[in-house]
């Protein structure tokens, strides 16, 4: 699991560690007015199935929600474990929206005449 070196200036992360190992962590990213995304929701797989996600959604929206802020998430469509957790914690699908990646070409070389 691996994050930006200035990711938790975006505001709160928590981590569960095993062993010193962190196994999965939970944080806060985009900010509009009166809402707070949830983000950066992992768990190493051989820690799944244990409840480490919902403890640290839980408890990220419980800081979000004691700022008067409105916590939010998203996810792929195809990201059905995130989804199903997603719901089974309360939040519902609001919006779908289209999703389109660009990416910038390879330079081509000059070539002098």
């Amino acid at each position: 699991m691996r994050t930006g070196p200035r990711t938790i200036e975006l505001g709160t992360y928590l981590g569960i560690r095993r062993a010193g190992v962190l196994v999965a962590m939970a944080g806060e990213r985009l900010r509009p007015p009166g809402w707070t995304e949830i983000s950066a929701v992992c768990t190493d797989p051989a820690a799944r199935g244990q409840g480490l996600a919902t403890r640290l959604v839980l408890a990220v929206a419980a800081g979000i929600r004691a700022r008067g802020e409105t916590p939010f998430l998203h996810t792929g469509a195809r990201n059905t474990n995130a989804i199903r957790l997603y719901e089974a914690l309360g939040f519902r699908l609001r919006r779908e929206m289209p999703f389109l990646l660009l990416t910038v070409p390879a330079e081509t070389p000059v070539r002098s005449c």
